[in-house]
């Protein structure tokens, strides 16, 4: 017997943090919905992974901090573990200069970017400029700007050559941590934290159900899935600006909104995860952390859960993450130990797993962490993507008021657009009642 689309309210197309945020917000508000994610796990750009030793990591967003109060409030309404990251002793920077010498250029580098966030984002002074063209132009010392140059490039996993002044200053901005964003980890990682967020919704989430076509009008949408159609009120699409460019909407999303969406390109990152038998980096005053100046991007710090799970966690951000993915497996492996003795010192090779996640070309993210608007004329493409097409909604970390491209980014973005969704379904249940 031949049976028409399933239907509901709200369908929510993505189940990472913002996703699955989104769908407790409506869950507890009584709609119906249902979360549509094209993986076969939740999280997004947060995942877990097994190392070669069986030890399951976090081979995609790790840390938080107590600044971020959403995301602290979930890990202890959920019961996880908290581990401080060890940041006792020196700071290593690369090519090697002295401890204090490294401290004055990190502080330096701050100093570049505190007089950054003192411009207005919409400036005229600035407009066009990327954040390369605006450092050239700073009176600073080549040391402190190279410092500068691979702390952003880290954060961000873009080149500064692609990205506008005002919108790393925009979003600067909203980044309000008064501590390191590094000060905690998950030691169940940061995964377990989604799985749990994702139990409750029993099967209204469909995982391994990629949406492959939209098709959308007043008051419906009708949504073409691995899941098979369904038919609802309303859509929210819940992932990164770039991946939701890819969807395919029929008719088209209104010009400037097909725009807005078009001017964000994902972050380019490699994580890796080295285990050692023991942190022989601490009994030498040394804190795990080592900055590559020469190779902007490029971070390491300690991520040891306790003495028995000694490890450094190793970032390669965005123009040298494309360069090192071409070099293959076991080139890549050998590159980073080489760099971890070059900044630590023989014991670096004692290796006794390498693990990574190679993120440039994700399928279902693009890569990470977080997407950046690379066209310096687009300063109207958030504003845009969040007053969407109704019934079409967007919502990313990308877009959130707060810690845009992080987790905590991610739950305030979710949240909001469920509430302004619940808002238009009261108003329009409202409206049919009142029968105007």
């Amino acid at each position: 017997m031949k049976t028409g689309p399933e239907r509901t309210d709200v369908v929510i197309v993505g189940a990472g943090f913002t996703g699955l945020s989104a769908a407790l917000e409506l869950e507890a508000a009584g709609i119906d919905f249902l979360l549509l994610e094209a993986r076969d796990r939740v999280g997004g750009r947060v995942e877990s992974r097994q190392n070669g030793l069986g030890e399951r990591i976090d081979s995609g967003g790790q840390f938080l901090c107590q600044d971020m109060p959403e995301l602290m409030a979930l890990v202890e309404a959920r019961g996880k573990t908290l581990v401080a990251a060890y940041v006792d002793g020196d700071f290593v920077a690369q090519p090697a200069m002295s401890a204090r010498a490294a401290e004055r250029n990190y502080l330096a580098s701050m100093l570049i970017r505190d007089r950054m966030n003192a411009i207005e984002p919409d400036d005229p002074a600035i407009a066009g400029l990327t954040v390369a063209a605006w450092l050239d132009n700073q009176n600073d010392p080549d040391d402190a700007k190279a410092v500068f140059r691979s702390m952003i490039e880290g954060l961000w996993c873009q080149a500064l050559e692609k990205l506008p002044l005002w919108h790393l200053i925009d979003n600067d901005r909203r980044i309000t941590n008064e501590v390191s964003e590094l000060q905690y980890f998950v030691r169940e990682t940061m995964h377990s934290l989604a799985d749990d967020l994702a139990r409750g919704l029993g099967d209204r989430l469909r995982l391994s159900a990629a949406v492959t076509a939209i098709e959308h009008g007043p008051g419906r949408v009708r949504l073409a899935s691995a899941a098979g159609t369904i038919e609802a009120r309303t859509v929210l699409i819940a992932v990164p600006p770039m991946m939701a460019s890819r969807l395919d909407f029929a008719p088209p999303l209104p010009a400037a909104l097909a725009g807005a969406l078009s001017v964000w390109q994902s972050g380019a990152v490699i994580k890796v995860l080295v285990r050692y038998p023991k942190a022989f980096w601490r009994d030498r005053g040394l804190s795990g952390m080592v900055m590559w100046r020469d190779l902007p991007g490029l971070f390491a710090c300690d991520v040891s859960k306790d003495d028995d799970h000694a490890a450094l966690v190793v970032f390669i951000g965005g123009a040298l993450a494309l360069r090192w993915r071409e070099l293959g497996d076991t080139a890549l492996r050998a590159e980073v130990t080489a760099r971890l003795v070059e900044g630590l010192g023989p014991q670096a090779a004692g290796i006794i797993d390498l693990s990574y996640r190679d993120w440039t070309d994700d399928r279902w993210s693009g890569g990470a962490y977080s997407d950046l608007i690379i066209d310096a004329t687009a300063t109207d493409a958030e504003r845009t993507l969040l007053s969407g097409a109704p019934p079409v909604h967007f919502a990313s970390s990308e877009l959130s008021p707060s810690f845009p491209g992080y987790v905590e980014g991610a739950i305030v973005a979710g949240r909001i657009a469920a509430r302004k969704i619940l808002a238009d379904l009261q108003s329009a249940i409202a409206t049919s009642a009142s029968g105007s």
